[in-house]
């Protein structure tokens, strides 16, 4: 960028248009403003030898518009000051039309206009559309428009030039052009406006990528077409999706197998639009808004299938699919797929997502993923289908998707229940309710998750769970076998249950008619019920890839030694499943320290800094204890859930077990 000082005089005289961008405020200012700038003026024009009046800083930069001819600049930051000095301008014009005709001419000709130009050339000054009808009309002379602010300042200056009838116009006019300076802060083609317009207005309105695009297209379509372009265009898209708008935008972008940045979306589009018809590009990005809108509110779909499914996926909260989503929705509308294709999509997507969420496979990556998916999938001839349904379920069979060994492991002992997970957990158990074919239709909405063994447990509770009941409610009271779904959830509170089964009794859930033979609820009876509900899961969301290979199953490792540990990209040697739980505890407290506050939270009666609480204990590197007294199986799902609560990824924590151990 170029700053330099310079006089008013150089900014606004010669052939040339400023233009105050659209996602700029509209003219605010008031009274006060105007008052400040009249008494300089006074005190400039009473001086002997006025000295410079140094009025802020206006941003610029120049810009190619159509139709070409005159030189315009985008004015990014001053247009309140500068739209000012024109109405300023004006009002002096009109008092030199009764004084000075040939001066009149001269701030008309010189200053206010681009005399020889057409249309909107003409003006030296565009302001945003909201501003413009009444600026133009103060320009030209006209009639004033009523209750704008454009208009109140002319009167303002209007009336203070009349009252001041000793005022020379000449002098007040070179007072203006020759003594009131700015700075001029021109920018270049690779300076980012939206940065500049940040960090100068700080505490203004908040200024977006989509802003910054919709000024670059309408500088870039007749003058003539804008006004109905943007009421037919832009308008809609912008009252469709709202502050969503620029990430719309970049998953656009996104959609043609590149992965775009948010801080790239301005000159991402600006380099894809180049000098192509911006028209026409505008139009296939209205196009696409409308899809995205249904993206995201599923129930603007008319149809009633795909909205339902748009809806799921929704639940699963995994945006960075839209891009391909978006793609699918377009090829839907133009018959490339047919609407039962469309659905499988759906399908085949929310079963990719929530066995990786299940399985806790980490979402980073997915990004770039999903950008090139529906390049590879629909140009792929080596798949060898020409189903495009079944070359999705290829491709991404190999974007690590849990196998069904897997996939049921950890659904019988994930924690399901919390944090950003219960739409999550509520979708599982609204899918399996579904599976049982009821012929009445169910009202979710009026259900809630209810933990059978509950989340504060009384003396009663814990007799019926046994010696072991703190290790059983910290790892089964948000598991699939302790949780369903009622309307009774304030009713069953803590109450033992005996009690809650009398309530589920007159449940009309078929998921609720489990416990009508059941006389105890203990950790064997969750863990029963977790693997009944998973083998109804399997069949929900069964696998569409090869099965062939097998994962580690917990249940497998009773009787087993560790021998080795590779944990967060170290190999460890390992005597104990103790050893296995201090060093992973330990890793993660080195990788992430802020987050052990919490697995703290979440296991206070297996880690804590008080020692005498716990059995049998071993010393972490922060200090704190951990309970070791544990079996090889609790000691697994400990560092599992431990490693879920910091947010790193089970692929890299891995035990090598020796077998058969006596």
């Amino acid at each position: 960028m170029q700053a330099s000082e310079t006089k008013l005089q150089q900014i606004i005289e010669g052939t040339k248009q400023y233009v105050v961008p659209l996602f700029q405020r509209p003219y605010s200012w008031k009274k006060s403003e105007w008052q400040v700038l009249w008494n300089d003026l006074l005190e400039l024009c009473n001086a002997d030898n006025p000295r410079p009046h140094f009025m802020g800083s206006i941003v610029t930069m120049s810009t190619k518009s159509v139709p070409e001819g005159i030189t315009k600049y985008l004015l990014i930051d001053g247009q309140q000051r500068l739209t000012t000095v024109f109405i300023l301008l004006c009002a002096l014009r009109d008092i030199a039309k009764l004084q000075d005709k040939d001066l009149a001419e001269e701030i008309d000709n010189t200053i206010l206009v681009n005399p020889y130009k057409k249309d909107s050339d003409y003006f030296k000054l565009q302001p945003t559309q909201i501003d413009r009808e009444a600026f133009h009309r103060i320009i030209s002379s006209k009639s004033l428009v009523k209750e704008s602010g454009i208009s109140e300042c002319y009167q303002f200056f209007y009336k203070k030039f009349k009252s001041r009838s000793s005022l020379q116009s000449q002098r007040i006019k070179k007072v203006i052009c020759s003594n009131l300076s700015l700075v001029s802060v021109v920018l270049n083609d690779d300076d980012d406006p939206y940065l500049v317009f940040e960090s100068l207005n700080a505490k203004g309105r908040p200024l977006t990528q989509a802003d910054l695009i919709r000024n670059y297209f309408f500088m870039r379509i007749h003058s003539d077409s804008q006004e109905s372009v943007y009421g037919q265009y832009w308008l809609p898209m912008q009252n469709l999706l709202n502050d969503n708008l620029t990430e719309f935008i970049r998953h656009y972008l996104t959609k043609t197998g590149i992965e775009v940045k948010q801080s790239e979306v301005y000159f991402e589009i600006k380099d894809r639009i180049g000098s192509n018809d911006a028209l026409a590009y505008l139009k296939d990005l209205f196009n696409f808004a409308v899809y995205y809108s249904k993206l995201l509110n599923p129930e603007r779909e008319p149809n009633k299938i795909i909205s339902k499914y748009l809806s799921r996926l929704n639940r699963l909260e995994l945006a960075t699919v839209y891009p391909f989503l978006l793609n699918c929705y377009d090829d839907w509308m133009t018959n490339r797929i047919t609407e039962e294709e469309f659905v499988d999509v759906l399908q085949v997507l929310e079963n990719f997502i929530l066995r990786r969420f299940v399985c806790n496979v980490q979402t980073r990556g997915l990004n770039k993923v999903f950008a090139t998916l529906h390049s590879q999938v629909s140009k792929s001839t080596a798949l060898g289908s020409n189903n495009f349904v079944e070359r999705l379920k290829l491709t991404l069979q190999n974007r690590d998707y849990p196998k069904d060994a897997e996939f049921k492991a950890r659904l019988v002992e994930v924690k399901l229940y919390g944090s950003n997970r219960s739409e999550k957990c509520k979708l599982i158990f609204e899918s399996i309710e579904e599976h049982f074919g009821h012929k009445e239709q169910i009202n979710f909405d009026k259900l809630s998750i209810e933990h059978i063994m509950p989340q504060s447990l009384n003396e009663t509770w814990k007799t019926n769970l046994g010696e072991n009941w703190a290790i059983t409610h910290e790892f089964l009271l948000h598991t699939l076998g302790n949780l369903t779904l009622t309307a009774y959830n304030p009713e069953l509170s803590n109450d033992i249950f005996i009690q809650k089964k009398e309530h589920f009794k007159n449940s009309h859930l078929e998921l609720n008619k489990y416990f009508h033979s059941i006389t105890s609820w203990t950790k064997q009876d969750i863990e029963q019920r977790s693997l009944y509900l998973a083998d109804i899961a399997l069949k929900i969301w069964d696998y569409f890839g090869d099965e062939s290979a097998q994962t580690l199953q917990e249940n497998s490792l009773t009787g087993t030694s560790p021998k080795s540990l590779y944990c967060f990209g170290e190999d460890y040697v390992v005597k104990s499943w103790r050893d296995v739980e201090q060093i992973t505890l330990n890793k993660i407290v080195e990788l992430e320290p802020d987050c052990f506050e919490e697995i703290m939270q979440q296991f206070p009666r297996l880690i804590g800094m008080d020692e005498k609480i716990f059995r049998n204990t071993r010393k972490l590197i922060n200090g704190a204890f951990i309970e070791v007294n544990l079996s090889a199986k609790d000691i697994y799902t400990l560092c599992q859930r431990a490693i879920e609560t910091a947010e790193l990824s089970l692929d890299d924590w891995r035990v090598d077990i020796n077998k058969n151990v006596q």
